[in-house]
């Protein structure tokens, strides 16, 4: 009978982590050790700042609330479920319980021995990762650490991996040459061809003194600047090269590195000692190194996409870019890379796109040409945090014209924008269902009109107003004159400086939906409708945190930073007080947006809406996890910008 007993309790402990990470022997040890209690609804397993019990608990059955007691009375923390380890106190430190387990309904526990545990603890390292990571309830931390959860999830998942992309984690054994051809600025171009012929590469360095880098010549430069304009041989290089260079030092991760190619579309990356152009020479990595250590890339991707202008073939490459994606979050590749590649493949193919649209419009409209204008994406394509194929947000600014001019600007403009929609739409980008796109009369319109938009928005903040200040505070430019992107910027720096209370009326707005904090209890997933009992990942966890990204960097009048990672982490240079929070607050949305995009790849949609019963335990631990920021972050909020006032 006992043996019956011991296997039915390992049945159950192996289906829930840390306890799935035991091997066979381990988990026998475990269960044998095992005491079964039984409480009923109303009673206390522990109190807040109790001495720690010998044992640490799993809940097998019923439903228990962590919760803690304040002057004010008691308030729950957490939802214990199925599966769920708590009271891990005696282990992780051995101090008094911080919250009390309060029995919600009739409950059976298991509780397990803290001595014989610490045994398998010292010596299975992914059970000490689950712990480190925060995953069990109601421990001794204060704030979880999202770094180690990221780490975790990674590594104590199931899935086995593929290595073949071991280059993104800055393990590649992409071939980078430290002998670099070099020749001063007095060398001839002829005197240049015959050095690198005779050390048969495809790039010369020109330096100064102590080599140090002042441009780079290239079998392309060779082709394009002497032969094509038939210059003279006896020409200095000096002339003909490209200068300044972009340099990097030589221990950068290589996902940097690469990064730094792609970005400024370099077919080589000069490596210097301290990664300036002020130091010595000492390494040269090109395009060909990369394609030969990774086969197919984001650059070859790009390379196409910049070499075409048929919209069938550019669908076709944005649809190799979303395989490429579900790989990478396979692998647990860095979000911050998978977000940069992919926003530039985006940024790419719109920029193609306006091509198109400029081309078929150069013989109707022959005076608009010298017009400028600015081409802006919104939403989180200007954020570049855009990784499905979500639907798309833009729209135009062009310069104030003549008064003569007015109309058929306004025309050819609006028939610019409608052609590049029309043509992302074509490519797999979906309509906003809003209609904020540049085929919208209204968000197509002169600098002038724009600065009416904004300083209407700022002076009159209604809850529309505010909506709209939201979208489109976070404009990039991406095509066009991006010196008009910049005039506007400042315009509503400005305005802002001139009116600081609006930041009040939008700091209400972050409050507007509370961190969910126990979803899986269904107290917070959708009511009715098509998405009823799933979770709005979009609406509860990552707009909170894009939300509360804006206000805060808005709120320094910081210029030019759009993207919600790097808001958060400028945030925590401008006030180190919260440096902490800052950094949780920049890994919660890295996981949330990574979550979005896993379940968007496997159901084929945006991933917006996600089945909590769906989640593994890990899954559904780690994104309760990300909502500890949010709720920190609002409390802070609320006192800064004096929400009482406001009845928040």
């Amino acid at each position: 009978m006992a043996n019956v007993i011991v296997n039915r309790v390992a049945e159950f402990l192996k289906r829930f982590p840390p306890f799935s990470f035991l091997s066979k022997e381990e988990l026998e040890k475990i269960s044998s050790a095992v005491e079964i209690q039984f409480f009923e609804k109303g009673e206390t397993l522990f109190k807040q700042g109790d001495a720690p019990q010998s044992y640490f608990f799993i809940l097998k059955e019923g439903a228990i609330h962590l919760t803690e007691s304040k002057q004010s009375g008691e308030e729950i923390k957490e939802y214990l479920d199925e599966g769920d380890v708590f009271g891990v106190l005696a282990l992780l430190g051995k101090r008094a319980y911080v919250l009390n387990a309060r029995i919600s309904q009739s409950s059976l526990i298991y509780a397990i021995p803290v001595q014989v545990f610490e045994e398998i603890l010292a010596t299975n390292n992914r059970v000490a990762l689950y712990f480190a990571a925060g995953f069990a309830s109601g421990q001794v931390v204060v704030r979880q650490d999202l770094s180690q959860g990221q780490k975790a999830r990674g590594i104590l998942k199931n899935e086995s991996r593929d290595n073949s992309l071991l280059i993104f984690s800055d393990q590649s054994e992409v071939k980078m040459s430290d002998k670099v051809l070099t020749c001063d600025s007095s060398t001839t171009v002829h005197e240049a061809a015959q050095l690198m012929v005779e050390a048969d590469v495809s790039s010369i360095v020109i330096v100064k003194e102590n080599f140090r880098p002042i441009g780079i010549i290239t079998d392309k430069d060779l082709r394009s600047k002497i032969l094509a304009k038939a210059l003279s041989l006896s020409t200095s290089v000096v002339e003909v090269m490209t200068s300044p260079v972009i340099t990097r030092k030589k221990d950068t991760g290589f996902s940097d590195l690469y990064l730094t190619m792609i970005k400024n579309r370099l077919h080589h990356l000069i490596l210097t000692e301290d990664g300036s152009d002020q130091s010595k020479v000492c390494g040269i990595i090109s395009d060909h190194d990369v394609l030969v250590s990774m086969g197919n890339s984001p650059a070859v991707l790009i390379h196409g996409l910049l070499n075409t202008q048929d919209i069938k073939e550019i669908k076709s490459i944005r649809d190799r870019a979303s395989k490429m994606l579900a790989y990478y979050l396979e692998n647990e590749v860095a979000m911050d890379f998978v977000a940069s590649i992919m926003t530039e493949i985006n940024d790419v193919i719109i920029q193609q796109a306006i091509k198109i649209a400029e081309k078929s419009l150069v013989g109707p409209y022959p005076d608009m040409q010298t017009v400028r204008y600015c081409f802006l994406t919104l939403g989180s394509e200007g954020r570049e945090e855009q990784l499905l194929q979500t639907d798309q947000d833009n729209a135009l600014v062009y310069e104030n014209v003549a008064e003569e001019l007015k109309a058929k600007a306004a025309e050819y403009f609006l028939k610019l924008g409608t052609t590049v929609v029309e043509i992302l739409i074509a490519c797999g980008f979906a309509p906003c269902p809003g209609e904020i796109m540049a085929s919208n009369p209204k968000w197509v319109q002169p600098v002038a009109q724009w600065e009416n938009y904004f300083i209407k928005w700022i002076l009159t903040p209604t809850p529309e107003a505010l909506i709209s200040a939201s979208i489109f505070f976070d404009f990039r430019a991406i095509g066009g004159s991006k010196s008009l992107s910049e005039e506007l910027s400042l315009f509503i720096y400005d305005s802002l400086k001139k009116k600081p209370f609006f930041l009040n009326f939008l700091a209400q707005n972050t409050l507007a939906t509370p961190p969910p904090l126990g979803f899986f209890r269904n107290f917070l997933v959708e009511k009715s409708g098509e998405h009823r009992d799933q979770f709005d990942i979009k609406a509860r966890a990552i707009r909170p945190l894009v939300d509360l990204a804006r206000l805060l960097i808005l709120s320094h009048a910081v210029i030019g930073v759009n993207n919600t990672f790097r808001r958060f982490e400028h945030l925590a240079e401008l006030e180190p007080n919260y440096k902490e929070l800052f950094s949780q607050a920049a890994k919660a949305f890295e996981i949330l947006i990574r979550m979005r995009a896993i379940e968007g790849m496997k159901n084929g949609n945006d991933g917006r809406f996600i089945n909590p019963e769906s989640l593994g335990k890990l899954q559904r631990q780690l994104l309760k996890n990300t909502f500890v920021p949010i709720d920190e972050l609002q409390d802070i909020v609320k006192v800064r910008f004096q929400l009482h006032q406001f009845g928040r």
